[in-house]
């Protein structure tokens, strides 16, 4: 398999957002990450390109990616109190997209740190 190199690759594993991270894939992993931490490293390392999954499911079942997005939908808009968890992996611009729709829905906004 051909060899491809990203160039300034950007880690949002800690939230540091390391920016100049040089990666190598060989289509299926990387294989080599120039300029990132050891966290960074393994991060980057231990997510392949495979195809594990099917694009969306509901309820356990496979489904299209325009089904599982109106089902979430349905989802949030019927919950009595929706919450929007997480985002300490993601881009400031997924979070603010994800704080936009808890403000939509009236949920609640919580991250792993709130322990």
């Amino acid at each position: 398999m051909p060899l491809t190199i990203v160039k300034n690759a950007t880690c949002t594993f800690c939230g540091c957002v390391c920016d100049d991270i040089e990666l190598h894939a060989d289509g299926i992993r990387i294989t080599e990450t120039k300029r990132a931490c050891s966290l960074g490293e393994s991060w980057f390392k231990n997510h392949t390109a495979e195809h594990l999954y099917p694009d969306a499911l509901i309820d356990g079942h496979p489904a299209t990616v325009d089904d599982a997005v109106e089902a979430a939908a349905d989802y949030l808009l019927n919950a009595d109190m929706p919450l929007v968890y997480g985002m300490s992996n993601i881009t400031c611009e997924a979070q603010r997209e994800a704080v936009s729709l808890a403000e939509l829905v009236g949920a609640v906004v919580d991250s792993h740190t709130s322990l």
